[in-house]
């Protein structure tokens, strides 16, 4: 009867499994229909109750038109396609579309469809109703017919003999009940005449064929006659009357058969009629009907059905359409030439293979050629247009690029674009000067209001949609100022992400000049979000009418990308202006290493944090990128991009543009570098990734060597200075002399002092002279073999002051591992303390300080300290995530690591 939940769904069928045997099959099938056929909308009716006591499948019986009858069964997931599916098999019907399941009951008799609508919900309904008027359900005179419901417009009645038939009797029938009603008597002596001879010819072949033919010719009688009985009727609400004139009331019936859409009113009177050409398509649940008298946005309960339709019946007609109407003049000694407006027919010879091209003749010149698909219109119809035909088709696709693309989602200017319009289609050329056209095509004159109407009521999205391209002259700003106007606004906030693609295609449209920079734009709004679905076909309708425009295809294929992707956060960065601005749509980032190299790499407006990270340890041939991050250095700090998950651009900016707004002066370009680090030294063994060692651990762990960091014995640091003096000098021994010098770079900063400059110089040589035969790249790994051995090997140091613990010094040494925090004593290299993450409760940081909290929040520790190191503000909780502390915890500092 009813859909549950997926996660009980398991549940139940293993429940229904230990069930008596003679009901757990039983169940389960039903079960299994059930979610095949989903879920029922009315309550179990009086046959299904019956059905389930006796246990005995539930009988129905299906009237034909012809008198005949269909007898099978259903159960209460049983839909009127299966029902009509089954019929069609039983009495080998070939021309199937347009036959329906009915149910009458009295004189009351409405179609089920052929779809997804359940049987018995009808039934039930039916019993229902015989209940309120005080009858017994059971006694509910409901009965089943199969008739025809709708014609296509290509209905052929010589196709299928069986559906012929059935359809004829259907006609007789409803003439003799008085279903089918004319103001004309002709009407009935036709059908009479025809229906006569039918009935009482002889027998000959010849007059058995002439009936067959006469039972044809009274069916296409009928359906031409008489559409409005073989029709879908809906009904809609007015949403939103886009354009075009105002209908009489907000809520009437649309119509749809085999000659068009129809809207009628309360009286069944047709107050709009609309033949297929006349309707270019439809969409959305909100049904969007374009017209070349208006558009309108229409609500209907089955509004998807009502598109489908249409948009069937359209699709339909062209696809056996061979007229077509040129939409623009084309001359061409190679091609098939044609002015705007004239009727070409298709020949389908299959002489053009490509896609995209056709063979066609000109009415008018009688030539035959080729014809490109993009500059003509092809008809849905099946007889040549008439002249108001092709007036309307021209004004369609004219219009509709503009009027979609602005009025789908409402546009405040909808009646000035349309006269304007209908005054260009009655005198050829103008508008190439007329003011109105600025409406929808390239205007110097800045927005006063925006395209939207979706944007009406909101003043600030009102303002920022307006300004977005006022004052954008080159001489006046920089480039990366006029992209930051135009897509900072949209970047913020999604209703404005439909008006910008408005705005650029506005000024795309009808442009001699500053073509290059429009498609530009248009590049870069493409890789920063896509268009709403109500948007999104008439754009890629916009760059498909375009394909030699060298950025068409690239817009294309990036808002395609992002369609399947979120959005930019900010506008793009200086990197993607650059590029575009010189006609490239690869975009290269240069990265440095901490070994002072650095490489170029192509990065997309959409490649996210891990993405290049992953592309640079595969560049680098890095066992793996576990452990690495980017962090990007300015003049006053290293910050850390910390959310891999991010677009790399999107961090980029955040990071740089901090910088540009703390800036007394304002400037252009904030100068950076992007770095490649070790962030994290989990289970980093020397030897293990030769490049990772001398790429990256080595350069980033000797500065914090010879910081100090670590307690080091004089055995050690001797040995050590000896490998970083033949790192220095391989085997130049004449750079003996200067190793006085060079302490500072051999030894660690506190350890200088331990012995006099001649004494160490002898050590380091001595050293030198143990370690001979190994190379540079040795030395290095030596030396990271050494101290990868301390526990301090890899930890993040910092310097503070604390006032808050007085057994502590008053600086101390903060040692951050994959562990912990360590507080460390920087003159004796003692370990104070050591709080594992688990027992620290949170931190908080600023500018100049930041506060640790060891144990609960009520009876705990809090280590107060001053330092020059925090640079950015932000708090933590522990508790949650251990790995993210030794990942974020005063991550700025990390230029005490490697830089």
């Amino acid at each position: 009867m009813f859909v549950i939940c997926c996660s009980v769904i398991q549940y139940l069928q293993s429940f229904i499994c230990y069930g008596p045997s003679e009901y757990s099959s039983y169940c389960s099938e039903r079960l299994r229909r059930t979610l095949a056929n989903g879920e029922r909308s009315e309550p179990p009716c009086w046959v299904e109750l019956q059905s389930v006591e006796n246990k005995k499948p539930i009988t129905v019986v299906v009237s034909l038109m012809d008198g005949k009858s269909v007898t099978f069964t259903v159960d209460s997931a049983s839909t009127s396609a299966e029902v009509c599916n089954s019929i069609i098999q039983k009495i080998n019907l070939q021309d199937t579309y347009g036959f329906s399941l009915y149910v009458a009951m009295y004189e009351k008799i409405w179609s089920l469809g052929s779809g997804s609508q359940h049987v018995l919900d009808t039934v039930s309904i039916c019993e229902q109703d015989e209940k309120r008027q005080g009858r017994e359900e059971q006694h509910a005179p409901w009965r089943l017919y199969f008739r025809k419901e709708i014609f296509t417009p290509w209905h052929d009645c010589s196709s299928d003999q069986v559906s012929t038939e059935l359809v004829y009797r259907q006609i007789i029938h409803g003439l003799k009940s008085g279903d089918y009603q004319s103001d004309k008597e002709d009407d009935y002596v036709q059908l009479a005449a025809k229906h006569y001879y039918v009935q009482h010819g002889s027998e000959s072949s010849m007059e058995t064929a002439e009936k067959i033919v006469l039972k044809a010719e009274t069916v296409e009688y009928a359906r031409e006659k008489w559409p409005i009985y073989f029709s879908n009727f809906l009904s809609v609400t007015v949403k939103n009357l886009c354009s075009g004139p105002s209908v009489p009331q907000d809520q009437f019936v649309v119509v749809v058969n085999w000659k068009g859409v129809f809207f009628q009113d309360v009286t069944e009177a047709a107050f709009l009629q609309l033949s297929y050409p006349e309707v270019e398509e439809t969409s959305g649940g909100i049904v969007c009907l374009m017209t070349p008298k208006g558009m309108y946005e229409l609500k209907a309960v089955k509004g998807r059905e009502l598109v489908e339709l249409v948009n069937m019946f359209i699709s339909g007609l062209k696809k056996r359409s061979v007229y077509a109407v040129a939409i623009q003049d084309l001359r061409d000694p190679t091609l098939l030439s044609y002015r705007r407006g004239d009727v070409l027919f298709i020949i389908k010879d299959g002489e053009y293979s490509s896609e995209g091209w056709i063979k066609a003749r000109n009415e008018r010149t009688n030539q035959t050629g080729a014809v490109s698909l993009d500059a003509i219109r092809i008809l849905p119809m099946l007889t040549r247009p008439t002249e108001e035909t092709l007036v309307n088709m021209i004004l369609l696709f004219h219009a509709n690029l503009w009027r979609k693309l602005l009025l789908s989602t409402g546009h405040y200017y909808v009646n000035c674009f349309y006269q304007c319009f209908k005054g260009l289609e009655s005198k050829e050329g103008r508008g190439k000067g007329g003011a109105k056209e600025k409406l929808w095509a390239n205007s110097k004159e800045p927005l006063k209001q925006p395209l939207l109407r979706s944007l009406q009521g909101n003043s600030e999205l009102c303002h920022l949609a307006s300004d977005c391209f006022t004052d954008i002259l080159p001489h006046v700003r920089t480039p990366i100022d006029l992209t930051n106007q135009i897509f900072g606004p949209a970047t913020a906030h999604v209703e404005l992400r439909d008006e910008i693609y408005c705005q650029i295609m506005k000024q795309m449209t009808n442009n001699s000049h500053g073509m290059e920079r429009g498609w530009q734009l248009l590049w870069l709004c493409c890789g920063l979000f896509p268009p709403s679905q109500l948007l999104l076909r008439y754009a890629q309708r916009f760059l498909e009418s375009r394909p030699r425009e060298p950025l068409a295809s690239t817009c294309l294929q990036r808002m395609q990308t992002m369609l399947s992707i979120e959005g930019r956060k900010l506008p793009p960065h200086q990197v993607e202006v650059d590029a575009i601005q010189n006609n490239s749509t690869q975009i290269f980032h240069k990265v440095h290493f901490p070994n002072d190299t650095s490489e170029i790499f192509e990065v997309t407006t959409t490649t996210r944090i891990k993405d290049l990270c992953r592309n640079i340890a595969k560049e680098l041939r890095l066992s793996s990128s576990d452990g690495y991050s980017l962090f990007v250095k300015t003049s006053s700090k290293v910050s850390d991009i910390m959310d891999s998950k991010e677009y790399f651009f999107d961090n980029l900016r955040q990071l740089t543009d901090v910088v540009k707004k703390g800036k007394k002066v304002k400037e252009a370009i904030v100068p950076y570098l992007v770095l490649f680090l070790r962030k994290l030294w989990f289970n980093v063994i020397s030897g293990k990734d030769l490049t990772a060692d001398l790429t990256f651990h080595f350069p980033q762990e000797l500065p914090k060597y010879l910081r100090g960091y670590h307690s080091v014995s004089k055995e050690d640091m001797i040995s050590l200075a000896g490998l970083l003096f033949r790192i220095q000098v391989d085997t130049n021994k004449s750079q003996f002399v200067m190793i006085p010098r060079m302490l500072k770079d051999l030894v660690p900063a506190d350890q200088q002092k331990i012995m006099t400059a001649d004494d160490l110089k002898k050590h380091i040589i001595n050293a030198y002279n143990k370690q001979a035969g190994i190379t540079v790249d040795e030395a290095k790994l030596q030396f990271l073999k050494t101290i990868s051995q301390w526990p301090t090997f890899g930890c993040v140091f910092f310097e503070v002051k604390q006032t808050s613990e007085k057994s502590y010094p008053s600086v101390i040494t903060l040692s951050v591992s994959k562990q912990g925090v360590s507080i460390i004593n920087p003159k004796t290299k003692e370990v104070l303390a050591m709080h594992l993450f688990s027992k620290i409760t949170s931190w908080s940081s600023g500018n100049t300080y930041f506060h640790l909290t060891i144990g609960s929040l009520v009876q705990g520790n809090t280590l107060l300290c001053e330092t020059s190191m925090v640079n950015t503000a932000h708090t933590h909780n522990y508790s949650k995530c251990h790995t993210c502390a030794y990942v974020n915890i005063f991550s700025d500092c990390l230029c005490l690591a490697g830089l």
